[in-house]
């Protein structure tokens, strides 16, 4: 065979380049982002995967301007993660809605440890984390909150995705996906929601807070003289993250959560209802809670009734309990990567 000259080998070393770097913007990378290659990225197992992920995401941040009905508009902050795969055809985006409400969403971001390859969209509600917190409560509701939905994919050109809720982003998503099926207009016709999960996320906002109460006086017989602080942290242990420790991540999102309009005192009334009898189908949906949720069977049972498609499911995540996410990821990511990828 004749010998290898200097050109045979620049052709060869570019084609291994251009493999190298097509497989690295496959999984979310730019070439903005791509590693430095006299310098390349750390493979110590000391490293923690949270870390590690961060550093090997790409990621694009921004903002939109959303109106309001006194002529005001106010910023909306976004995380894309993973923006090369935005408009993938063979794994749609996942767009994230956080709890609260008002617990800004970065208690969110292991989901893109856990999920592989999907774009994700991260973005915090009016009035907490990087958005906006106008003073004025008029200026929020549910309403106001699936109108900013609308708009953010509408902005970032958001055709085709996924639906994720957590807690009251659960009950937003179900809204959200209501809305659409009653609308009158083809406005929405060129977006299309192709599945949801629903987790953590209950029906009805009185029963939960009876609910709570519940399990505050279970993990409080007469005679042990608890006091506040050991209380919430039981149940913190218990019902809300069972992990020894709050994770900080979390810890982060309800320090900095907004103060406006929070919390269940904001959505006091709430009940999930039917959408209209001529209202078009639902997107298929995975309601899922943890074993030992404060936010219990009963509490998800209404959403049976609520939707208006057949194709409903239920899964409850052993030892698990609030924030499943947080207390196993792998086991987490694994369920929503799985169910999303049914419906691609």
């Amino acid at each position: 065979p004749a010998p290898c000259t200097m050109v045979d080998f620049l052709q060869l070393s570019l084609y291994y380049f251009l493999l190298v770097t097509a497989l690295l913007v496959h999984q979310g990378y730019s070439f903005a982002t791509l590693p430095s290659w006299g310098n390349p990225p750390s493979l110590s197992s000391s490293s923690s995967p949270r870390s590690s992920a961060l550093k090997a995401t790409a990621a694009n941040e921004g903002s939109i301007q959303v109106p309001r009905s006194d002529g005001s508009t106010h910023e909306l902050s976004y995380r894309i993660v993973r923006p090369m795969s935005l408009s993938s055809r063979q794994a749609a985006p996942i767009v994230a809605l956080h709890g609260g409400p008002s617990v800004p969403s970065n208690y969110l971001y292991p989901l893109e440890d856990v999920v592989p390859y999907r774009s994700i969209v991260f973005y915090d509600q009016l009035g907490c984390g990087k958005s906006d917190e106008p003073k004025d409560v008029s200026l929020y509701s549910i309403e106001d909150s699936v109108k900013d939905l609308k708009a953010l994919l509408k902005k970032l050109g958001i055709r085709r995705f996924h639906l994720y809720g957590q807690s009251y982003g659960g009950m937003l998503a179900f809204e959200y996906m209501k809305s659409v099926a009653s609308s009158c207009n083809n406005k929405d016709d060129d977006v299309k929601c192709l599945s949801a999960i629903l987790s953590s996320a209950p029906t009805n906002v009185a029963e939960i807070e009876k609910e709570f109460v519940r399990l505050t006086k279970e993990l409080s017989p007469p005679g042990q003289n608890l006091t506040e602080e050991e209380l919430n942290e039981l149940f913190r242990k218990t019902h809300q993250c069972r992990l020894p420790e709050m994770p900080k991540i979390l810890g982060d999102a309800y320090a900095n959560a907004g103060t406006v309009w929070r919390g269940t005192a904001a959505i006091a009334d709430y009940v999930a209802q039917p959408p209209p009898e001529d209202a078009a189908r639902m997107p298929s949906s995975l309601i899922m809670r943890g074993e030992f949720d404060f936010v219990s069977e009963a509490s998800v049972e209404g959403w049976k009734n609520a939707f208006n498609t057949k194709f409903l499911r239920y899964k409850t995540l052993e030892g698990l309990s609030h924030h499943g996410l947080l207390e196993n990821g792998e086991l987490y990511g694994e369920i929503v990567d799985s169910y999303f990828g049914e419906y691609d």
